[in-house]
């Protein structure tokens, strides 16, 4: 299974979409009733297709970001400070610090005195 097809499919539409896969496509029957069922306006993924993507959604801690989040870490990976990010996004300098607060806290990135938790939190996103 290709899961970025699924997953582009996925985040186009949600109504008249169908991710099969081949083994179940050589199922006349099944198929036949996939192709109805999404020629009516309705869904029909592979049982296969969604374990995978829910596994994947288990496991991936970037998946925990909400799109802000996401946007915020995408302009840290650019090397924006604080400011730099709170001029583009035109909010405010706490709202800056809560979302990257909260990138930390769902990429289970706590403070040490070791590490450089935006540079961590940059990793895990050029690694996704």
């Amino acid at each position: 299974m290709e899961e970025s097809y699924a997953t582009d499919l996925l985040s186009e539409a949600t109504s008249s979409v169908g991710y099969l896969l081949k083994d179940r496509v050589a199922h006349v029957r099944d198929f036949l009733d996939a192709v109805r069922r999404v020629a009516a306006g309705g869904t029909t993924l592979d049982p296969e297709v969604v374990a995978q993507l829910l596994v994947r959604r288990r496991d991936d801690p970037m998946d925990r970001l909400t799109p802000r989040e996401q946007q915020v870490l995408k302009l840290m990976a650019e090397g924006r400070s604080n400011a730099g990010i709170m001029e583009i996004l035109k909010v405010s300098p706490s709202a800056v610090e809560k979302y990257v607060t909260n990138i930390f806290l769902k990429l289970d990135l706590p403070p040490t005195t070791t590490d450089h938790r935006r540079v961590l939190a940059v990793l895990k996103y050029l690694g996704s």
